[in-house]
This record gives structure tokens, sequence and C-alpha cells, in this order.
């Protein structure tokens, strides 16, 4: 009997936003950079199982928000509302359209309700508030 492990999902990235409708692919492919970016920022570069890289609704967050300044810089909240993206909520949409579709997990702690209002999007992404990162 072949050794189990994570299912192949039942359709491809590119079927799931073409079905789903929501948000566009380069929303749903900024997601997934941003939490491997944030997965990284949380657990370091230790090799873990996919479930010891797990992040909180709030870090995931937190963590696009801070992938989101270093992609895009001053136009980080310009391309996120482009897309269709104005609050944490939205992350959540995302992410729980996903894992209702097979194409991410969760633990038993997750809620929909983690990504609500974990910061406010207008003042968060403001152009006026951005602030060049210094150099390290």
């Amino acid at each position: 009997m072949p050794p189990s492990g994570p299912q192949p999902p039942a359709q491809s990235l590119e079927e799931f936003v073409q079905q789903a409708g929501t948000f566009p692919i380069e929303a749903f492919i900024f997601l997934n950079e941003g939490l491997a970016y944030t997965a990284h920022a949380v657990h370091g570069k230790r090799q873990h199982a996919e479930q010891d890289r797990h992040v909180s609704g709030q870090q995931l967050c937190e963590g696009l928000r801070d992938f989101a300044f270093q992609k895009y810089g001053m136009l980080a909240g310009t391309v996120l509302q482009h897309w269709g993206i104005t609050s944490t909520r939205d992350f959540g949409a995302m992410v729980y359209s996903l894992i209702a579709a097979g194409m991410m997990g969760k633990s038993e702690s997750d809620s929909q309700e983690d990504f609500c209002e974990v910061y406010d999007f207008r003042c968060t992404f403001d152009a006026k508030n951005y602030r060049i990162p210094k150099l390290k």
C-alpha cells in the first residue's frame, strides 16, 4: 500500500479562480507567496512538517501587510484595492475559499473571524503613512 500524503487538489489554482470569480489569480498568487513569507518570518528557516509551519489568521494578515509593502512599496494599497482586497476580512475570505476547495488546510482552532479587523486597511496602506524600510 503506498504511503498516504497530501492529496493533489482536484483543480488547479487557475480553474479554482475562474470558478470562484471573487478575486483575480494575481491576488491568490500574492496570498500564497505571502503565506510562505509569513511562515518564514514566524518560524525561521527551520525545516518543519507542513502542520508545524502553521500561522494564525492574525499572523497571516500582518505578514501579508509586510509582504505587500516589501513587494509593492507605496503602491501596496493600490495594488490590493485593484484586486478587490480592501480589508483583512478579504484575506480571510480568500483563505477560507481555498480551504473549502481543499487547496489549503487549517487547524481546529482556526476561524474565519481570526481575519476580522486585524488592522485598518485605509490607514495602514495610506501612502502618507508609508515609510521606506531601513536597510539592514
